[in-house]
């Protein structure tokens, strides 16, 4: 079983049409997406359409929830400048979508006689806005986890990719995975990023010889993104930020 998970979008059209390209040469048999579709870039009723027409399973991030208060407008009659120029641009319909959109996802996989419980969240089990980071304490996170009853949390959020595995006192390995992001990546590299996970079949219990887990990366036009935010009332720094990925 193949599933791709992909996060943190942002409103960035030709990075998502960048990872449709290289994850249909994946193949994967699912796809599920991590949310924050909106937010940065000038792109979200266009990210958000290309997601529903592909009728890909999607979480509500914490950019998603910001149109809960604001009106959609017409473009030519927006006159908001700076970062909130994102989220005004969200259409009705579009911002309807986004506030009926899940917390969370719960997949739960038979392998043999063995549950693998998989919870995939925007920020953390407890708080959409709430940060899971590679150093998050050991403890924390596990109970966390627990709480959750997940065998492998997926989340975003933090726009860094990494895998960390946590040993419990249950003897069972704890996977915790971030996606990275698809629209604005914050590791240094521009490049848009996935995660393809891979399970296999659990023959003597359920072990991390069962779970792979790939960061692809993926090309996409950088300057075509951060050329339409500079010619927009977004903050010029948004666009830096997508060159240099921090």
């Amino acid at each position: 079983m193949k599933i791709a998970l992909l996060s943190d979008i942002h409103a960035n059209l030709p990075a998502l049409e960048a990872a449709f390209a290289h994850i249909e040469k994946q193949k994967p048999d699912a796809v599920y997406c991590l949310g924050d579709l909106i937010g940065y870039n000038t792109w979200p009723n266009e990210v958000i359409r290309e997601i529903r027409a592909r009728k890909i399973a999607t979480l509500a991030g914490n950019h998603d929830l910001k149109v809960l208060n604001l009106k959609a407008v017409n473009v030519n009659e927006l006159q908001e400048s700076g970062k909130n120029y994102a989220y005004h641009i969200v259409g009705k319909q579009e911002r309807n979508y986004l506030l009926t959109l899940p917390a969370h996802i719960r997949l739960e996989f038979k392998l043999n006689d063995d549950t693998l419980n998989i919870l995939l969240v925007h920020g953390s089990p407890r708080s959409v806005d709430e940060y899971v980071l590679e150093d998050t304490e050991e403890t924390y996170v596990l109970q966390l986890m627990e709480e959750a009853q997940a065998d492998i949390l997926c989340v975003g959020h933090s726009h860094k990719p990494y895998h960390r595995i946590i040993q419990a006192a249950s003897g069972s390995p704890k996977h915790i995975i971030n996606t990275g992001s698809i629209g604005k990546p914050k590791d240094n590299n521009p490049f848009g990023g996935y995660v393809m996970l891979e399970l296999s079949e659990a023959k003597s219990g359920i072990s991390n010889e069962n779970i792979k887990v790939d960061f692809l990366r993926f090309e996409y036009d950088v300057e075509k993104a951060a050329q339409a935010i500079e010619q927009s009332p977004l903050p010029n720094e948004f666009a830096d930020r997508l060159r240099k990925a921090y």
